[in-house]
C-alpha cells in the first residue's frame, strides 16, 4: 500500500504527543499506515537505483535502508522523542576508505517530500579533496555540473562560508568552492504523487538524471584519504 494522508497525521500527531506510552498503544496502526508504506516504498524504490549503483544496499527494512522513527537523544540538547519526518537511504556499504555519498528520498508529515544524493555530514577534508577536483575542472565534475544544469527543480545544498574563499573564481566553480557541505535535491509537495503507486518509478527517474552527480560524490569519496580510526 502506498503512503496516504492517514500516513501523514499519524507521524503529526505521533510528533505531537511525543510520549512513548502514547506511541505503544498506537503501535498497529504505525505498523500498517507508516512502517509498511516505507518498506513497500523502500523495496520497488532501492533496485531501480541499481542502475545508478549497482554496488547499493537496498534491503527494505527499519535500520537499514529506512529510518527510525524513535529519535536518538544520546548526544543532543535536543530531547524531542519522536520526529515527523522519514526517510529512506541508499548507500554502499563502507570500504574502508572515506564513507560514499547516498542517494535518498524523505517526507514530512505536511506533506512535503524531497530526494537526492550527498551527504547530512561531511568532514573537510573531504570537501577540500572535492574543491581541488573542481578547480582542476575534473571531467566528472563537468559531468555533474552539466546534468545538473539539464536536471529542473534540483540544487546544490549545504551551509556555505559566511566570507567568500574563492572570490576570483568563475560563478560555476563558486557554487561548488564556498561550500562546506554537500548535497543536491529536489522538492515537492504532489500528494496525488506522494500517494501513488508511481512514486517509486518518479523518484528513480528524476535521481536518475542527476546520477553524473552521486558519481562525481562518489569519485570524490575514493580520492578522500579515510578518517582517522576508519583505516
Amino acid at each position: 500500500m502506498p503512503l496516504s494522508q492517514k500516513s501523514l497525521d499519524f507521524l503529526f500527531e505521533n510528533r505531537l504527543h511525543d510520549s512513548r506510552e502514547w506511541f505503544v498503544a498506537h503501535q498497529d496502526e504505525y505498523r500498517a499506515l507508516v512502517k509498511q508504506p516505507m518498506e513497500e516504498l523502500s523495496a520497488a524504490l532501492g533496485p531501480l537505483l541499481l542502475r545508478i549503483d549497482k554496488n547499493l544496499s537496498i534491503e527494505p527494512a527499519v535500520g537499514k535502508t529506512i529510518s527510525r522513527i524513535r529519535r536518538d537523544t544520546r548526544f543532543t540538547r535536543d530531547k524531542t522523542l519522536y520526529r515527523d519526518n522519514l526517510w529512506i537511504v541508499y548507500r554502499r556499504r563502507e570500504a574502508g576508505g572515506y564513507p560514499p555519498p547516498c542517494l535518498y528520498f524523505e517526507v514530512f508529515s505536511d506533506g512535503r517530500f524531497r530526494y537526492g544524493c550527498g551527504y547530512y555530514y561531511v568532514a573537510p577534508v573531504y570537501m577540500e579533496t572535492l574543491r581541488g577536483r573542481v578547480l582542476a575542472g575534473a571531467p566528472s565534475w563537468q559531468a555533474a555540473q552539466q546534468a545538473l544544469e539539464r536536471a529542473q527543480g534540483f540544487a546544490l545544498m549545504g551551509e556555505r562560508y559566511k566570507r567568500p574563499h574563492y572570490p576570483d573564481a568563475d560563478p560555476v566553480r563558486r557554487s561548488w568552492l564556498e561550500l562546506r557541505e554537500i548535497s543536491v535535491s529536489a522538492g515537492d509537495s504532489d500528494a496525488g504523487l506522494l500517494f501513488s503507486n508511481q512514486l517509486a518509478e518518479a523518484v528513480a527517474e528524476r535521481l536518475g538524471q542527476i546520477a553524473p552527480v552521486y558519481d562525481f560524490l562518489l569519485e570524490t569519496a575514493q580520492a578522500t584519504p579515510a578518517p582517522a580510526g576508519r583505516r
